[in-house]
């Protein structure tokens, strides 16, 4: 009987067997995903500027006195793909804008800051900025103004047909830093989102409409340290250092008779002609031709230099003045953000605030707002254009009549005063009086 039992029994074990394997399997997928650490990104400040946008904003009382301080209107502009989708509009023309909202205290250590709004220009800027700047410390909110300390300013900057300027200033130890690269802004009349991107390794990001536009370290593309590594000012190239990359070939060796071949040659095929008399023409040559078997002077072969060990160039040393900062992507703890600037014309719209520290939320929000809404708002742009330009041209045909008109009157009073005076010179006076009395 023990043998007859004994196969199951095998597989009764194999079956325990494997339960317990896969509940093992369980349990070890189970602590391998509680031990990890999940990180959340935040959102620190966003502003959609939805209805109620004021009781977050303050406008600043800067240049009021002087009747230089201009205003925000809400609004979406003369041409939306969503006329639900309102910003704030610099007006009127010729003033200093300056607004400014509080945000949650935000410090970026150890932490990636992402800043990022949308601006359309939708007048003939000339001159003035579409940027905006993150504030640390107390500010009088009402004061704030040109003067007022920032730790970062980002955005637009657009000033005659020279000056269209991405502006990135970073704030270090109390001083501001522009980037040393030329970064270029958008200047038509639609609608564009700018993006920076700073992480806790000093490196950063430039994006417009979600696209990377520039990159790179703020160790080499701000002035704030000095650089890692510099020049060695003395270095000279060695005296054994060979820069040469061809060579001629040392075991090329001139075929003999080489020079002895003539560049010209009398042409084979020419005859005297019958005409040629050698005591009065002397003694006819043949005239000369090209040799064919002539080849210039001789060069021996170039070959590739065994020796050749590159362009020499000044070597990079460490820089003795360099003292690294850990911190130094860190700005100080942010607690405001403001628009403040200057322009000619006004009629710029501000919207789609963001401050967080997730590079892929900021391009999930332009996917929401700005993506979906470019063609419509392009085409409502052009429909805008039309009607504009159909008016120009009213008013100019109108102006044209308009002057056409006077001109005609301006003429006929002209010929009027001329026959006037025509008739005032050439008319002859009588006295018809004495001229009966002589009769």
């Amino acid at each position: 009987m023990a043998e007859t039992n004994l196969p199951r029994l095998l597989l009764l074990l194999d079956l325990k067997l494997k339960l317990k394997l896969l509940l093992l399997f369980f349990l070890l997928t189970f602590n391998l995903f509680s031990s990890i650490h999940f990180a959340t990104s935040e959102i620190i400040f966003e502003e959609r500027f939805d209805d109620g946008w004021e009781s977050r904003w303050v406008k600043s009382d800067w240049k009021k006195s002087e009747g230089k301080a201009g205003s925000f209107k809400h609004t979406a502009g003369k041409w939306s793909a969503d006329p639900d989708d309102k910003g704030i509009q610099t007006y009127p023309d010729a003033r200093h804008f300056a607004i400014s909202a509080k945000i949650p205290e935000f410090s970026n250590k150890n932490r990636t800051l992402v800043v990022q709004y949308s601006i359309k220009f939708e007048q003939d800027i000339e001159c003035g900025g579409g940027y905006i700047k993150l504030l640390s410390g107390y500010v009088n909110q009402k004061k704030f103004g040109g003067d007022t300390p920032y730790s970062f300013m980002f955005g637009p900057d657009i000033c005659g047909s020279q000056t269209k300027k991405l502006h990135v200033i970073l704030s270090y130890q109390g001083q501001n830093y522009p980037i040393k690269k030329d970064l270029q802004c958008e200047t038509d009349k639609l609608t564009h989102v700018y993006t920076f991107i700073l992480r806790p390794d000093a490196s950063y990001s430039v994006l417009v409409d979600n696209r990377e536009r520039e990159s790179g370290s703020m160790y080499t593309d701000w002035d704030i340290l000095p650089p890692r590594k510099i020049k060695e000012v003395n270095a000279k190239k060695p005296k054994d250092w060979d820069d040469r990359e061809y060579i001629e070939d040392p075991n090329e060796v001139k075929p003999e008779g080489y020079d002895s071949i003539p560049a010209e040659i009398p042409d084979p095929k020419a005859k005297e002609p019958d005409t040629w008399d050698e005591d009065e023409d002397g003694v006819w040559k043949p005239p000369k031709i090209p040799n064919p078997k002539y080849k210039g002077p001789w060069k021996p072969k170039r070959i590739k230099n065994p020796n050749y060990k590159g362009k020499w160039k000044v070597p990079w040393i460490d820089n003795p003045e360099f003292e690294d900062d850990p911190d130094l992507y860190v700005l100080k703890p942010l607690k405001y953000i403001g628009i403040e600037v200057w322009q000619v014309k006004a009629g710029s719209v501000f919207n789609n605030i963001l401050i967080c520290d997730d590079p892929e939320y900021a391009k999930q929000v332009v996917e929401e707002t700005w993506a979906i809404n470019r063609e419509a708002e392009k085409e409502a742009f052009e429909e805008a254009e039309k009607v504009r330009k159909a008016l120009e041209e009213e008013e100019s045909r109108r102006a044209r009549e308009e002057g056409e008109r006077r001109r005609r009157e301006r003429d006929r009073d002209r010929r009027h005063r001329h026959r006037e005076h025509y008739k005032e010179k050439y008319r002859r006076p009588h006295d018809f009086d004495d001229y009966h009395d002589e009769l």
